[in-house]
């Protein structure tokens, strides 16, 4: 919802994911304690999660954070199970996305770390611009590699690979995974990708050939970082998602009936009202 331009109702929020709560995910990302004037749109999360019906779902919670103020707000919520935070290995993007260096960001990690062990919740690490820049940053698997260990030895053990601007393709994919697979044994491999509808397939092939098995999506597409260089490049949409699962005869557990209606409320929620 954070790179959507016109305001999304608290009550269509709580509602909106209520439903995906009934689908069967693994795992929703539901908010992200973050400052209301980079965000505004997700400046209501503390209510939203008020809102949310937990009684009868499997489905873990994510929020979302982006220093330590937000986690320790994040950590006050008993229901949060996971905090992600979004670690660029391109300065340029660190900067623009959380106003801190790498290095520092790296200190933020640790530290927030530290609050998920002392709460009881575990830190998923996003490795933003994880397969290649549009900046001029030095990239390459190794970089991205080395960046990986170094979360690794702080205790991480949940790693999603961010294809943040849309420009991975096979081969940065096959190589990146290829590569942190066979240096980093213990740990949950995922990845995140934005692309375009013709894309998305291509993608999601080759990340499955080399064992990757979690993978962030959102209906219909929606979605993308508002603090990359360009137009808003959407998720992989969870609709091609399932296709590509059930070609694969991997398709998990869910309630069909409960997605349809998610899809529904999918375009009424994303779409700008018109009068």
């Amino acid at each position: 919802m954070q790179g959507i331009s016109h305001p999304i109702s608290t009550e269509k929020k709580i509602a909106y994911l209520n439903q995906l709560l009934k689908v069967g995910f693994d795992t929703l990302d539901f908010g992200s304690f973050v400052s209301p004037k980079a965000v505004p749109q997700l400046a209501d999360t503390a209510e939203v999660l008020a809102g949310l019906d937990l009684s009868s779902t499997s489905t873990k919670l994510l929020a979302i954070v982006a220093n330590v103020r937000g986690a320790q707000d994040a950590c006050q919520h008993a229901p949060i199970q996971y905090l992600g935070y979004p670690f660029s290995i391109s300065e340029t993007f660190q900067l623009r996305n959380t106003k801190k260096t790498i290095e520092q960001s790296v200190d933020i990690v640790r530290d927030i770390h530290g609050l998920c062990q002392a709460n009881g919740k575990e830190l998923v690490v996003y490795i933003s611009m994880g397969f290649g820049n549009p900046y001029g940053d030095p990239w390459s698997a190794e970089v991205a590699a080395d960046w990986v260990e170094k979360m690794v030895d702080m205790g991480i053990k949940i790693i999603s690979v961010a294809d943040t601007v849309g420009s991975a393709d096979s081969t940065s994919i096959r190589q990146v995974f290829k590569l942190l697979r066979s240096r980093f044994r213990d740990i949950e491999l995922g990845a995140h990708f934005h692309a375009a509808p013709s894309q998305r397939k291509e993608k999601l092939e080759a990340a499955w050939k080399v064992g990757i098995r979690r993978f962030d999506s959102a209906l219909m597409g929606y979605g993308g970082c508002p603090f990359a260089e360009d137009e808003l490049v959407g998720n992989i949409a969870t609709e091609s998602l399932f296709s590509f699962l059930s070609e694969k005869e991997e398709l998990p557990d869910h309630d069909g009936w409960a997605l349809q209606q998610a899809m529904m409320m999918a375009s009424q929620v994303f779409t700008e009202p018109t009068f």
